[in-house]
């Protein structure tokens, strides 16, 4: 069964992209993120999905790239913050994969992204917004991380190194 070696998922902000290259490099594994396959199958950037056709498209796209990657892809996968909220989704990475949530605070998600983000989502008051979504996520990322890591104050490097330690 194909499987991926680590799905990452996490708020806005919390390096699933960042983290997950670095984690692919040491583990010798392709990294796999569901936002830019949803790019492609859209052929236009997310933030032009949201605008031109809505966030229910998106999120129909979004959640076909996550069911796609997860049979196909065997590397380091990550997945947009939002993925994790389509109830299929969950039962998808409930069925036994290794599921790395990584942890961010509000203060430090927000340097991250900026307050001048091109996240659909974060466009009118970005803090305000971001600190909703994390209210609203974080049981979900809590009840389907196997993996809890803390990103905040720690570089990129340092995580991965983390959760190739403790995937083994």
């Amino acid at each position: 069964m194909v499987r991926p070696k680590a799905v990452l998922i996490g708020p806005p902000g919390s390096g699933k992209t960042t983290v997950g290259t670095a984690l692919a490099g040491r583990l010798g594994l392709p990294l796999r993120d569901t936002d830019t396959d949803v790019e492609a199958a859209a052929g236009k950037p997310i933030g032009e999905i949201f605008i031109d056709d809505g966030e229910e498209t998106f999120r129909a796209l979004e959640h076909a790239a996550v069911r796609a990657a997860l049979a196909e892809h065997e590397g380091v996968l990550a997945l947009g913050g939002g993925a994790v909220l389509h109830p299929e989704t969950q039962e998808l990475l409930e069925a036994g994969h290794t599921v790395v949530y990584l942890r961010v605070g509000l203060s430090e998600a927000v340097k991250r992204v900026g307050l001048a983000s091109a996240r659909p989502l974060l466009v009118l008051n970005p803090r305000s917004r971001l600190r909703r979504l994390l209210e609203e996520r974080l049981p979900i990322y809590e009840r389907l991380g196997t993996l809890h890591v803390d990103t905040d104050g720690r570089a990129p490097e340092e995580i991965a190194d983390q959760i190739a330690k403790e995937l083994g």
